[in-house]
């Protein structure tokens, strides 16, 4: 799987996001090695403190696949996901997260906490990290200041 050219799509979805005055956080859904979905916080537009990236593309990935369980199914996102989205991404059976930059902040996938490999959860994800996150700390740093 060409792990730079999807994050780069989810690079992509991140400057919509911050034209549309979001977060720059951004994922795409992969199956197959075909972009089945896409997704940017909505949080700020919605008013909902659920639709991050990562909900926002598992929702649009299970739309256009008509099924909730999402085997065989890669998620790149911009940066490392919050538990919320990490047990989304569990209970949605993906099979891997890829995420550019950690997130000190609140991420659940070995920064802050461990979900995705956690001995008391009955599922798995498979991570990779650090891809094209020289990109993504530059857009992240460049968002901070100019707000």
């Amino acid at each position: 799987m060409n792990y730079e050219l999807y994050m780069g799509e989810a690079l992509a979805e991140a400057r919509a996001a911050v034209a549309r005055g979001e977060r720059p956080h951004a994922a795409v859904a992969v199956l197959d090695e075909a972009m089945v979905a896409r997704g940017h916080d909505r949080v700020v537009e919605t008013n909902d403190p659920t639709a991050h990236a990562v909900i926002v593309a598992l929702r649009e990935a299970a739309r256009r696949l008509n099924t909730s369980r999402l085997q065989g199914v890669t998620i790149f996102v911009t940066k490392e996901p919050c538990a919320m989205c990490v047990g989304a991404l569990l209970n949605s059976d993906v099979d891997a997260l890829v995420y550019a930059a950690p997130n000190p902040e609140d991420g659940a996938a070995g920064t802050v906490v461990q979900l995705v490999d956690h001995p008391g959860l009955g599922r798995r994800l498979k991570v990779v990290s650090g891809i094209r996150r020289d990109e993504a700390d530059e857009l992240y740093a460049s968002t901070a200041t100019a707000g």
